[in-house]
């Protein structure tokens, strides 16, 4: 459960290119699985500044309450708003209809620092 063509973060989220420059934002099928049953989801608003590393979010459980770090610097372009209504989409689809925002990155190829996906299979193997 760990796509190919995406990049990842340390802290379980992953990115993916998307339509005019930006980078979709999830977090990963190994991050849903430990959360468990996703009740609720903290995003920034349209047009607030992110910084890599940093919280932007939150994700609530029925087990605890996790924060949502950015991968890479940037503005919030987009938000899936529909999450509002059904968080829960996260744990059946973390990868496609669960994206959690789009970022314009300050600079697109930080995301080459990324995870590749054989290096955060290692990391959640180890």
């Amino acid at each position: 459960m760990i796509p190919e063509d995406l990049r990842y973060t340390a802290e379980h989220e992953w990115v993916v290119g998307a339509d005019g420059g930006r980078l979709r934002v999830g977090i990963t099928h190994f991050a849903q699985d430990a959360l468990g049953d996703i009740v609720f989801v903290q995003l920034p608003v349209v047009g607030a500044v992110v910084a890599a590393g940093e919280p932007l979010g939150e994700i609530e459980s029925t087990k605890s309450v996790s924060e949502i770090y950015s991968p890479v610097s940037g503005t919030v372009a987009a938000r899936n708003e529909s999450l509002g209504d059904t968080p829960e989409v996260i744990n059946t689809d973390p990868y496609g209809a669960g994206w959690l925002l789009e970022i314009v990155a300050d600079d697109p190829s930080a995301v080459d620092g990324l995870l590749t996906a054989g290096a955060y299979r290692e990391l959640t193997e180890s």
